[in-house]
């Protein structure tokens, strides 16, 4: 049989690739960015509580309503912002899948969306599948910062969407509240939708506050915000997310996701929300994961190797110029074979393969873990 692909350039991720090797040379592996540690055992112990109460059938297909009211009060502490649980909060199957449901509800063919370089790799197959066109900008190393007046000589009547990602994956920067004007100012009046992807949200470093768009009245009103409990609790398995956005916008989602998925491992997400009412739950996260990098970063210093601390995220983004001149991919996997140590090229997220000699590591590990890691790395 013959057929035609409708994602003819893809082919297995730089992920699977990395991961792969570092399972075959008993590598440590700061490749992929999940933890290696347990999640906490009260919510393991309210699922289970849940699942043994009953709640293993179908959820509502936006979710349960206790889920979403836990969600909005959360906006509302963070961000003194407000998303109606009926109506303007659905609960997903993890991130990814709300981001694909979101592109498919609103990108036809040959419409253009603005993604920024390096990029979360789901963002471009979703619109080509979905017959859309990719337009690339390319964030500005060393600090990964934003060129508005690009943006703004790219914006046309073909602009249908823009994604953004704060914290961004894989550099760890995030955008400023400057930033965020800029956004609102060049789509205000436009009827371009912001898909603002804030999965790392809790995880900001040394005092800085995250930017929702939902902060922003105009830009919220075009915007669908994407999270995910999976990265905030440390069950990366679970694949439980969720999206908030203004009713109108939401009701084509819904009609996406119904047919996607329908709706979401119940007992997680009861348990999940019974957890939420402790908000320390979530506002302890970015002081546990900035000691976690200050002492990868204080571990290093004395390496070869260059960095800016991560303003975000749990990855570290690390220059290797002093050591090689090898390409990013290449040097990836040397170290992977032979030094036992696997990372993240970031060349494969850019623009045109644009590569600036960064690695990008994760240290969502036990502190035992990322002294192995440092043990290696100083040797390089």
């Amino acid at each position: 049989m013959q057929h035609k692909s409708k994602l003819p350039q893809v082919g297995t991720t730089i992920f699977t690739v990395m991961s792969a090797l570092a399972t075959k040379h008993k590598a440590l592996n700061l490749s992929q960015g999940f933890p290696n540690f347990n999640s906490d055992p009260k919510l393991i112990d309210l699922v289970t509580k849940a699942m043994r109460s009953g709640r293993n059938q179908y959820a509502p297909m936006a979710g349960i309503l206790e889920l979403r009211e836990s969600i909005a009060k959360k906006f509302e502490l963070l961000y003194n912002s407000s998303y109606h649980p009926e109506t303007e909060i659905t609960i997903t199957a993890g991130a990814t899948q709300a981001i694909s449901c979101i592109i498919s509800a609103f990108v036809h063919a040959d419409d253009e969306v603005i993604i920024f370089r390096p990029a979360y790799d789901c963002y471009e197959p979703y619109i080509e599948l979905n017959g859309g066109k990719t337009i690339s900008i390319q964030l500005e190393a060393p600090d990964y910062s934003v060129n508005w007046e690009t943006v703004k000589q790219k914006i046309n009547h073909q602009t249908k969407m823009i994604i953004v990602n704060t914290p961004q994956n894989p550099s760890g920067s995030i955008f400023s509240k400057n930033d965020m004007l800029q956004l609102q100012e060049l789509t205000k009046g436009t009827d371009i939708i912001v898909l603002s992807d804030e999965v790392y949200e809790h995880m900001i470093y040394d005092n800085e506050k995250h930017q929702s768009v939902c902060m922003f009245s105009d830009l919220k009103s075009r915007s669908f915000v994407v999270a995910s409990f999976g990265k905030t609790f440390h069950n990366t398995g679970w694949k439980v997310g969720y999206c908030c956005a203004p009713t109108e916008l939401m009701e084509e989602f819904k009609k996406v996701h119904q047919f996607n998925v329908f709706c979401v491992n119940h007992p997680l997400q009861k348990g999940i929300s019974d957890y939420l009412q402790e908000p320390k739950h979530y506002l302890e996260l970015s002081d546990f994961y900035q000691k976690k990098r200050n002492l990868f970063l204080n571990l290093i210093k004395d390496s070869r190797f260059k960095f800016t601390p991560s303003k975000g995220t749990y990855f570290q983004v690390l220059d290797y110029s002093n050591i090689t001149h090898e390409n990013d991919v290449d040097f990836a996997k040397r170290l992977t074979k032979e030094s036992g140590i696997a990372s993240i090229p970031l060349s494969v997220f850019n623009k045109n393969s644009l590569d600036n000699k960064v690695l990008r590591f994760c240290f969502a590990k036990t502190d035992d873990t990322l002294k192995k890691a440092a043990d290696i790395l100083n040797r390089i």
